[in-house]
């Protein structure tokens, strides 16, 4: 089976632009990337980058005194991340993602899950997947199982379909299943911090156990704890579908 979104980010032959380069070349995220251009850290061909300059193939880009370069092979993994194990890359965090994972690529987070939540992970050595797939504005769903310290009502499955006032706004309205006595799923289109444990706080309920079951089309299935695996090409396909139309930076179009 073709694999049409390593199409789409990967094989591209023109003059691309030098934040954009940097970000699918798995360096840091493209408002990063800006940032470190403007520092004078990035030089093309030997020569300091200027902001909004392109790159061409063949070109030498360095950050400091490091080649980098757009991946050969697009890696896309999903992780079962183990309760414990911390979504950061900063390399004095013993029990970060990063070194958890020591996969021989390097590969970063694509939406976090805090510290004591489990579940679901995207990684992947490409930025524009990660913008694109996280940027709020393009509602893409995730859904997780989640279980409360004491007996869910109606009352609270409306509340938090409807929306719950956290953090100076109030959520999104949101698909909310009861599946158990203490047990919901809850499917969500925006990532604010900890929003499923602070919209539970604000009704009244606390947290006891949270995991990330879907993120658009990829599902956890039978994924053990602290395993991972490669996307298929089925996947990936489907994920470029519900991707493709996605702007991957505020009031940008498909690029």
């Amino acid at each position: 089976m073709s694999n049409r979104i390593k199409e789409e980010f990967i094989q591209k032959k023109e003059p691309v632009r030098l934040n954009k380069y940097l970000s699918e070349a798995g360096v840091c995220s493209r408002r990063e990337a800006d940032r470190l251009i403007a520092a004078g850290k990035v030089t093309v061909d030997g020569r300091t980058a200027q902001t909004g300059m392109r790159v061409a193939p063949g070109q030498t880009v360095k950050v400091g005194a490091k080649t980098v370069s757009r991946q050969e092979e697009m890696i896309v993994l999903a992780v079962n991340k183990p309760k414990g194990i911390v979504c950061t890359e900063e390399k004095r965090e013993r029990n970060s993602i990063v070194r958890f994972l020591d996969y021989p690529v390097r590969v970063t987070y694509a939406g976090r899950l805090d510290k004591d939540s489990r579940g679901l992970l995207l990684m992947t050595n490409n930025g524009d997947i990660i913008n694109r797939m996280m940027r709020a504005a393009n509602r893409h769903e995730k859904e997780y199982k989640v279980t409360v310290d004491r007996e869910i009502t109606e009352d609270f499955v409306r509340q938090m379909s409807e929306g719950v006032p956290i953090l100076d706004t109030v959520t999104r309205p949101c698909r909310v299943e009861k599946i158990g006595k203490y047990t919901f799923t809850i499917v969500l289109t925006q990532g604010l911090n900890r929003q499923i444990r602070r919209m539970c706080e604000a009704l009244g309920y606390e947290v006891r156990d949270l995991v990330r079951v879907r993120i658009m089309n990829i599902r956890l299935g039978s994924l053990g704890d602290g395993q991972y695996r490669k996307l298929t090409d089925a996947e990936l396909n489907a994920l470029y579908e519900e991707l493709k139309d996605s702007p991957s930076e505020p009031g940008s179009g498909q690029r």
